[in-house]
């Protein structure tokens, strides 16, 4: 799967998150502090990386800031994009079920490496809901 990854800095989990990704044989497409050819703002990286995953140049995307909520809020700017800020398994594995979300965002500072092993593998593991309910909200979500 081609994951677009963005990060503002290379604080916390940032190089883990590639790392780990790479080595579960994801391809990793990198935005911001992870290349340092572009701009590493939280707002700029974690637009790049949603961008990716609207066009179709990635399956999904993951972005992080200090907090993981501007990241958030600058891949949610993007048409198509649903991501979820992410502290926990249990929380990745609902933003998938129920969401449908196709970028997660972190934090930097609060995730742990094993904390992100963790988080990864909810969110890998994690279908998008069947339910007509489910999908019902979704859909009303890609209709703005």
């Amino acid at each position: 799967m081609r994951i677009a990854v963005a990060a503002d800095s290379l604080d916390g989990v940032a190089a883990k998150l590639v790392r780990e990704l790479r080595e579960r044989g994801h391809e990793v497409i990198a935005h911001g502090a992870l290349d340092p050819a572009e701009r590493d703002g939280w707002a700029w990286a974690s637009e790049a990386a949603a961008r990716d995953v609207a066009e179709g140049r990635a399956d999904q995307a993951v972005v992080c800031c200090w907090t993981g909520t501007g990241a958030s809020i600058a891949a949610n700017k993007v048409r198509g994009v649903r991501a979820a800020l992410c502290a926990d398994a249990y929380t990745a594995d609902g933003a998938r079920r129920w969401n449908d979300a196709n970028v997660l965002a972190l934090s930097l500072r609060a995730v742990s490496e094993p904390l992100l092993v963790e988080i990864l593998d909810a969110w890998f593991a994690g279908e998008p809901s069947a339910d007509p309910a489910d999908r019902a909200n979704v859909e009303h979500l890609e209709a703005r």
